[in-house]
């Protein structure tokens, strides 16, 4: 099968965990432990969150007064770097010598027409007080937003349009290689004056990247890897119940929130419709699983409605 594995921030930085290399070289290797397992007889393509990374660089860049910091579009060219390199090397460490792997610099189209640039909601970065938060829009343009009693900056979050390395990305994948790619939604791109392509002040929806990379590639399976190992309905309460399969329209019809399963399902739904194949959201520990369809939130247009575990 080919297979498209979407790894959530949490299989690179744990919430609250220190942003060490060491740290996040741990949490890479545990995912690799995983991946490796599904790599004999299987094509696969690993996308991946840096919100954390991206954070930590811009912290870092403000840290030095000479120049300005850099764009975000830079930032996420480097971070999509520094995690191929760890993947590669950990994965490099589990798999024969003879597997190659490869990571690509990741251009993502979006429309500069699209609404999202007129709502920035995304928050990047560190939080910041009321005082420092409004004194920075105002030098830098910056849009800022709360954030618990603190405030962030916030940048738009436009929809994926095309991924221009999808060609190379297919010309690997057909030699064997394991390919590494549209690291944090890929690195925000459209056509300015002239036509001419540019890096944009924006973050793409990692996984709303993973499933456009999905369908672009003809892919059998899409797994959308999380911390947890299933949507649930009832989330937190007692009558909480995990979802073995659904219908794309009854799960959308679930409402779940916006900043934690909602893109995850809306990219799930999306790449089944799109395509007729499944997708499954569910845990990075149940991945062998997941592709056995004995584990996670298989998401299927051949049934309608929702089956439970």
């Amino acid at each position: 099968m080919r297979i498209v594995i979407a790894l959530g921030g949490n299989a690179l930085l744990r919430r609250g965990e220190p942003m060490t290399a060491e740290n996040q070289r741990e949490n890479v290797r545990l995912a690799a432990t995983q991946i490796a397992q599904i790599a004999d007889g299987n094509e696969l393509v690993i996308a991946h969150g840096n919100g954390p990374q991206v954070g930590l660089l811009a912290l870092q860049g403000e840290a030095y007064k000479e120049v300005p910091g850099y764009p975000l579009d830079v930032l996420g060219a480097q971070t999509e770097g520094m995690i191929g390199y760890m993947i590669e090397q950990e994965l490099g460490n589990l798999l024969p010598y003879e597997v190659p792997f490869a990571t690509i610099l990741t251009q993502v189209e979006v429309d500069g027409n699209d609404p999202a640039f007129q709502h920035p909601s995304k928050p990047i970065g560190p939080v910041y007080t009321k005082e420092q938060a409004e004194k920075l829009a105002a030098e830098r343009g910056w849009s800022i937003a709360p954030d618990g009693d603190k405030f962030r900056r916030v940048v738009a979050s436009p929809r994926p349009k095309h991924i221009f390395e999808i060609r190379p990305v297919k010309w690997l994948l057909e030699r064997g290689t394991i390919v590494i790619c549209a690291g944090g939604g890929g690195i925000p791109t459209l056509y300015g004056e002239g036509h001419k392509l540019a890096g944009v002040e924006a973050v793409i929806d990692k996984d709303l990247c993973s499933a456009l990379l999905a369908q672009e590639l003809d892919s059998d399976l899409l797994i959308i890897a999380t911390d947890v190992n299933a949507a649930y309905v009832d989330w937190g309460k007692p009558t909480q119940k995990a979802i073995a399969s659904a219908h794309p329209d009854e799960l959308e019809r679930l409402g779940f929130a916006a900043g934690s399963m909602g893109p995850k399902v809306m990219a799930a739904a999306e790449f089944a419709r799109s395509t007729g194949r499944d997708s499954v959201i569910g845990a990075l520990a149940d991945i062998v699983a997941i592709t056995q369809g004995k584990a996670g939130t298989r998401v299927s247009t051949a049934k309608p409605g929702l089956v439970f575990y």
